[in-house]
């Protein structure tokens, strides 16, 4: 049971470590693994060297993979585009095992002393990160000494032992372990943590490590496939390929490829001693993982054809929500980054509920009236899910700008609601002039036309400034509110003063003051959306 509870321990304190590691490199990278993420094309290649970018960084394949879910599922990510970052994820993870292959554990509490010292004084934010990331380094490293201080015992016991030099001589055994420890954990970078310990304590040949290797290989996948539950069909095509590329190259190690892989590990380092099996294990873990992606990659097609045949029918259309997903919160600045996309994409839905409404006034259509009904719907409902979503993102571990861009967004989509709610003002006046058979002069629909056109255009801009980040766009709209609010005034004194002389019908006029007060209101929230977005450019210089 003490056993027990040390292994215990020690791979709590092994998680955690590579926790704050992953997030002290996650906020030191900040922008740049946005950039990263925005590099992804069709180009499968590319898409490998991403994967392994994006897991070196967050530490964990199982993370990657399940971020990747995330994309996909939020329509960021395409099936082709997913296929090379799970490639280059299985590769990026052995970056993890080669650096605890070496020996340096004696280290850990000089390097957790120092990063902490540097933590504490410094005002500098990116060393700051960059300290918090090596106070995860060394304690990931106090973690594993802990495993192995603890798994020392065992070296006593014969029958502890030889059950696990039978891994070699029966490989499903290893590989049913190495999948039951995975899926346990569920993270590979962990269950490979295990498998070095067992190694530098002189427990295990690498001709049992090798089996499994293959069953943690296979184990990692099962996180994927649970996290794609409830996803679209995608996302789970996504996950269905990640398990095929798993499964497949396995295969092709354990029935092809074994023993030239053992010959290979076994040559760079030829040595018996503990030291040396550990880095036999954690070179074959890199080995067969490059080699793994560049047998496969060609075929990768094949495998996409098999999954989606694993995962039959038509690929969903996005509705409503687009670009986030609860998966992708792992990584705080792609997930704001995503967050800013669906805000763009909630201001485009307004925008065509606005649009339809003002046409269906216009031309006293029924079909568009009710279109921007019916679009107003999927605003409310974006605006539901992306509040949820932010507060979500708020309790991660953002980095300030990035917190102040979020408290930034929360009012933005609360400019566009309303927006929204306006256009379905408006699409209520259409309807009730529809319905009344209400008639207009051609001088008034002319100046509902003219101030219709500038308050759609401010608005549009209000969104493209936020899309481009474009400070001279932001202030041409805060500009044309200025515009539209006399405007506004000029046209209720001219309808009144028509009113007065009988020129227009009483409930015309009404209809008319009506219209305009809208508009004039989606002036002022176009001008708050450009003010953020002034707010955001300041922040950036």
């Amino acid at each position: 049971m003490e056993i027990f509870f040390g292994v215990l321990g020690g791979l709590g304190l092994f998680l955690y470590g590579m926790h704050v590691m992953s997030t002290g490199l996650q906020k030191a990278a900040g922008d740049k693994l946005k950039s990263i993420i925005g590099m992804l094309t069709s180009n499968r290649s590319m898409g490998v060297l991403v994967g392994a970018g994006v897991t070196a960084i967050v530490q964990s394949s199982s993370a990657s993979t399940v971020m990747v879910i995330g994309f996909v599922n939020a329509g960021m990510m395409k099936l082709t585009q997913a296929v090379g970052v799970i490639m280059g994820a299985n590769i990026g993870t052995t970056i993890t095992a080669q650096i605890i292959s070496f020996k340096i554990e004696k280290y850990a509490p000089l390097i957790v002393g120092i990063a902490v010292v540097i933590w504490l004084f410094t005002n500098n934010r990116k060393v700051k990160q960059l300290a918090e990331a090596f106070i995860g380094f060394g304690i990931l490293f106090i973690g594993m000494q802990m495993m192995g201080d603890s798994l020392r015992p065992l070296r006593e016991y014969e029958g502890f032992r030889t059950l696990l030099v039978s891994f070699g001589e029966t490989p499903f055994l290893g590989i049913l372990a190495g999948f039951a420890i995975t899926v346990a954990v569920q993270s590979s970078t962990a269950s490979t943590g295990i498998l070095l310990a067992l190694s530098l304590e002189g427990l295990i040949p690498i001709s049992s490590g090798l089996p499994i290797l293959f069953g943690i290989n296979i184990g990692t996948t099962v996180t994927a496939i649970l996290s794609s539950i409830g996803a679209n069909r995608t996302a789970k095509r996504a996950a269905a390929f990640h398990f095929l590329f798993n499964i497949f190259g396995t295969l092709i190690f354990i029935f092809a490829l074994q023993y030239p892989l053992l010959h290979i590990v076994t040559r760079l380092n030829p040595g018996t001693s503990a030291y040396d099996v550990t880095r036999q294990i954690a070179n074959a873990h890199t080995i067969f993982n490059i080699a793994n992606t560049l047998i496969l990659l060609p075929f990768a097609g094949i495998l996409v054809t098999l999954a989606k045949k694993m995962i039959p029918g038509e690929e969903e259309g996005s509705q409503g929500i687009k670009y986030i997903d609860d998966r992708i919160l792992e990584t705080p600045s792609i997930a704001l980054a995503s967050s800013i996309k669906e805000t763009l994409h909630m201001g485009r839905v307004a925008r065509n509920s606005l649009t339809n409404a003002l046409e269906g006034f216009y031309e006293r259509n029924q079909s568009k009236i009710d279109e921007s009904f019916n679009i107003e719907k999927n605003v409310n409902e974006i605006d539901r899910e992306l509040s949820d979503y932010l507060v979500k993102l708020s309790n991660t571990n953002v980095s300030v700008e990035n917190r102040e861009t979020v408290d930034g967004l929360f009012n933005t989509i609360n400019d566009i609601e309303r927006v929204g709610d306006h256009a379905e003002n408006l699409a209520e006046l259409a309807q009730y002039r529809l319905d009344n058979q209400l008639d207009f002069s051609d001088y008034a629909i002319e100046e509902l036309k003219n101030m219709s056109d500038i308050v759609v255009k401010a608005y549009e801009d209000s969104l493209t400034s936020m899309k481009e980040l474009n400070g001279s766009l932001a202030m041409k709209v805060i500009e044309a509110e200025g515009q539209i609010d006399h405007l506004e005034k000029t046209l209720r004194a001219n309808h009144i003063g028509r009113l007065n002389a009988r020129q227009c019908i009483p409930g015309s006029g009404v209809v008319f003051l009506d219209i305009i007060s809208n508009l004039e209101r989606i002036g002022d929230h176009s001008s708050n959306i450009a003010m953020a977005v002034l707010d955001r450019v300041k922040a950036n210089r």
